[in-house]
């Protein structure tokens, strides 16, 4: 039986994830769940699931929680010191990290250092503090899981070769909704134009990041920490059938791929299970049906996002956790019709330019880095005329 922490319950990778604890109830117990703002959700995971421990955002809203459990509820914590506490519970072995942004950061380096392996849905944690993570996994000599399906496969097409045979890594991008219009098309596009990804059923944050492609750029940094290959290394194609999740090219021009339907519970299950896979009841991949498959190298005037990924992983440093600041408040203004699609880019380009770039030895760095990103880019977002 694996003790199961779940950071993130209420979000689809959360969701995901509990649908495939419950189909292996004799494999997996959860003992710990935190949520965010879907109450309701939460209330009713805890009621399938009877965690021993949950975390919620605020004091109220525990407050709530625990109204609508009544009585015989299990023990409910709130803020960073909830998730935190859930995050290094004794009895977990393997702690699911599915809280969207920078906020996962703190909680996911917690369970790191209380020496849980860790099933990383969060691509932010190695983002904004990636040597600091993979330094601290090595020290504690836990796993990190990759649960992104880019990062699965390749950690799959990896199995049983050597990191020196690796010519580079190629994460595939679907190219989101956006992909074949003009660019100038781009500029009036609202919130549900970018909400409407072709391929997968995903987070409104997410989502928005698909279609500038700032995930994709996210999933660079993440790929060159979480295997240890310098950015000159790692490409981007776009394949807008999302069927080959990733690629690894060897030294000999042998190319290694994953492919699959386009479903998060197969890399999810599949940081669950590891090295074994468990059956799960999902349609047969038909390349038959599908014909074909195509691939092209992204536009980066109109994807500028992944490009500007790129110069912050170049920079080094607290640059890539200003980055992803930058990004998480742009995105949240372009949803609340504050900014343009197209400005998306331009206020985090203005907050990097803004930035003076640290070395980053220490978490703390990292956290005042993120604050710094946001503030920066909020006041870039307030003079927009």
């Amino acid at each position: 039986m694996k003790n199961l922490v779940i950071l993130g319950s209420t979000g689809s990778i959360g969701v995901s994830t509990l649908e495939i604890a419950a189909a292996y109830p004799d494999r997996y117990r959860v003992v710990a769940l935190t949520g965010g703002n879907n109450l309701h959700r939460l209330a009713e995971q805890v009621r399938q699931f009877q965690p021993q421990l949950v975390a919620v955002l605020t004091a109220a809203d525990a407050e709530r929680l625990r109204s609508s459990l009544g009585p015989g509820h299990p023990k409910i914590l709130f803020g960073i010191e909830g998730l935190i506490a859930c995050a290094v519970d004794a009895d977990a072995h393997l702690v699911v990290s599915a809280i969207v942004g920078a906020a996962g950061l703190v909680p996911t380096m917690a369970a790191i250092e209380a020496g849980k392996n860790v099933a990383l849905a969060n691509k932010e944690t190695l983002v904004a503090a990636g040597p600091l993570v993979m330094a601290a996994v090595a020290r504690k000599g836990v796993q990190l899981y990759p649960v992104d399906s880019e990062h699965s496969a390749i950690f799959q097409s990896l199995e049983g070769h050597s990191k020196a045979d690796v010519r580079r890594l190629i994460l595939t991008a679907s190219g989101g909704p956006f992909r074949d219009r003009a660019l100038a098309e781009l500029r009036q596009v609202t919130p549900a134009d970018a909400l409407a990804h072709p391929n997968w059923q995903m987070g409104r944050k997410i989502s928005i990041d698909s279609a500038t492609m700032m995930n994709k750029g996210l999933e660079v940094i993440e790929a060159r920490w979480l295997f240890d290959l310098p950015a000159e290394k790692i490409a981007v194609h776009i394949h807008p059938q999302s069927i080959v999740h990733s690629m690894v090219e060897y030294v000999d021009g042998s190319v290694i791929a994953q492919l699959g339907i386009p479903d998060m519970k197969t890399p999810i299950a599949y940081a669950l299970s590891y090295p074994e896979r468990l059956p799960l009841n999902l349609p047969p991949l038909d390349l038959c049906a599908l014909g074909s498959l195509t691939f092209t190298k992204p536009d980066l005037e109109r994807f500028a996002c992944l490009g500007l990924a790129y110069d912050a992983l170049h920079e080094g440093g607290t640059a890539p956790a200003v980055l992803n600041a930058a990004n998480e408040v742009a995105v949240e203004a372009f949803l609340q019709g504050e900014i343009t699609f197209l400005a998306i880019p331009a206020v985090i380009r203005g907050t990097l330019e803004r930035h003076r770039t640290e070395p980053l030895t220490h978490l703390d760095e990292a956290i005042r880095a993120d604050r710094w990103g946001r503030s920066e880019a909020r006041r870039i977002i307030d003079s927009i005329p």
